[in-house]
Order: structure tokens, then C-alpha cells, then sequence
């Protein structure tokens, strides 16, 4: 007698569904499993997950993907980075947090000007004389050396004039006329040197003068007599209340020409010494005013 299975027919194996039942064949061993509908069954399983795991795989790649783009489309949409420098914020801050530097003002006075102290008797009061401006016994200009001769002071501009030239020194207030001659190889100069209280009353007289009018010559200390009838060189000029003058020629009595460079030099040398002696006086007046 044989008997059948109860509840119907036999149910399929499904590897997916819990509780289903696997194949048994019966050979009269008492149940041998069936192994080869086993491993077929295995095989169906690890094949279905190798699909799940590369689908799940493109899933991530593609959303990896879409997300890097969108990441260049945001960047591509944010217009700051186009923007010119002339709209960056005015306030950005130098590299490391720093802060431009800043310094205080300074209180240091401006430095006095020594044209002040020499454009008028106000400030110009340092002490004055022919000795003081030509000092020494001689004057070394470049490598030329020149032996001073007399040096004289007058109160009355007049008497140490001539020509013309007293009456443009009267009548711009000429206060003193201060001399000093000096001398080389037969060639000699006197430099004359008109005070008044201003600067302007010194440009007027410059200005008034001409050839016709001179320093007197200054004989004396070693030095003859010249440019007593003879023709001579002079020259006329003038910084802050000074007006300077000079006449030169041969202590021989011949006539100076154009061609004595000797002369010339004498001449030019002096007025140019006579420049630089005022311009000192004025800065040493405005460096003892600046110490005070």
C-alpha cells in the first residue's frame, strides 16, 4: 500500500520564499537530499546578487555623477567671480588678518629758511662788518690763493662810491658801505658790499645802477693804487638786503681789455665769494634761531 502526501500536491522549492520546502528525492535511503537541484538553487541565488550589487553600483555612480554636476552648474550660476576688482568690498583686510599700518603725524618744525634772516634788518641782526664778511689774510677760490689787502667801513655810502652810483645807493637808504680789496700777480679787486634794511630797497639800487657808477678802489696794506684813471672791469649784483659791487684792474695802470682773463677772474672770483659769505650768514642765523 502506498500512501500519498497529505495537503496535495507537493509545494516547489522557492529559495526566496521562507518555509518553502527543498526537493527530496526518495530512493528508499530514507531521504537523500537532492544536490544537484541544491547547488542549482545556489547558483540562482548568487547570480541575483551580482545583478543587485552592479545595479546598486551604476545607481551610485550616477548619483555621484549628478551631483558633481550640479555642484559645476551652482558654481557656474555664482556671478561674484566675475565681478571687477573695483566692486570687491573696499574694506578687505590685508593677508593674516594685519591692518595697514599707520603713523603718527610728526611735530618736528619745518626747517628756517636763511633768506629770511638776510631779507631784512628785522631778523638780520648778527653783527656786521668788512672784517667779519672777509676774514683772513687771504682767499683760496679753487686752486687760485688771494692775498687780502685793506678792509674798510663807512657809514656815509657816498664817500666810498662814485660815479653814479652814490646817488642810487642814497636814494634807496643805503645804511653802510663795507670794502676789502685783494690781489694777485699785478691784477687787483675791491668788493663793495651796500647795506639797507631790505630786500627790495637792494634790488631797486642794483637796478638803478650802471657802468657808470662803482665802488671806489681801496688802496692800502701792500696793494698800489690802481684803477685811478685807467679803464677798468666792474660787475653789480645783489641778495637779500645786500647789494654788492666790484671794480678790478692792473695795479700797473694799464687798461683792462677784453682779452685779460686775468682780470675777469679776479673780478668774478670776489663776487661769487661775496655770494656765498651773505648766504652763510643767513644760515648761520637761521641755525642758532632753529636751537633756541
Amino acid at each position: 500500500m502506498s500512501f500519498g502526501q497529505q495537503g496535495g500536491p507537493p509545494s516547489q522549492w522557492d529559495p526566496w520564499k521562507p518555509h518553502s520546502q527543498q526537493p527530496w528525492t526518495d530512493d528508499g535511503n530514507g531521504g537523500t537530499p537532492d544536490w544537484a537541484a541544491l547547488a542549482e538553487a545556489s547558483e540562482s541565488r548568487n547570480r541575483k546578487k551580482r545583478l543587485l550589487l552592479i545595479g546598486g553600483g551604476a545607481f551610485a555612480t550616477l548619483a555621484i555623477g549628478t551631483a558633481v554636476a550640479m555642484a559645476v552648474v551652482s558654481a557656474g550660476d555664482d556671478k561674484r567671480a566675475d565681478k571687477p576688482t573695483s566692486e570687491l568690498p573696499a574694506s578687505a583686510s590685508l593677508p593674516g588678518g594685519g591692518t595697514a599700518p599707520s603713523f603718527a603725524p610728526t611735530s618736528a618744525a619745518p626747517p628756517l629758511d636763511p633768506k629770511e634772516f638776510i631779507a631784512s634788518k628785522a631778523k638780520d641782526t648778527a653783527l656786521l662788518s668788512a672784517e667779519l664778511l672777509f676774514p683772513g689774510t687771504q682767499l683760496t677760490m679753487g686752486s687760485t690763493v688771494y692775498k687780502k689787502g685793506a678792509t674798510a667801513d663807512a657809514k656815509d655810502c657816498s664817500a666810498a662810491s662814485q660815479g653814479t652810483l652814490p646817488t642810487a645807493l642814497r636814494a634807496n637808504g643805503c645804511t653802510s658801505l663795507m670794502r676789502a680789496t685783494y690781489v694777485k700777480d699785478g691784477a687787483a679787486v675791491t668788493v663793495g658790499v651796500a647795506v639797507f634794511d631790505t630786500e627790495a630797497q637792494a634790488a631797486k639800487a642794483k637796478a638803478q645802477s650802471d657802468k657808470k657808477g662803482f665802488v671806489k678802489p681801496l688802496a692800502g696794506s701792500g696793494v698800489k693804487d690802481f684803477c685811478v684813471s685807467a679803464l677798468c672791469r666792474t660787475t653789480i649784483n645783489s641778495v637779500g638786503r645786500y647789494a654788492y659791487f666790484t671794480i678790478a684792474g692792473f695795479t700797473d695802470g694799464k687798461d683792462v681789455t677784453t682779452k685779460d682773463t686775468q682780470v675777469f677772474s679776479i673780478g668774478d672770483d670776489l663776487a661769487e665769494f661775496t655770494f656765498r659769505q651773505i648766504n652763510r650768514r643767513g644760515e648761520a642765523q637761521a641755525s642758532a634761531a632753529a636751537n633756541r
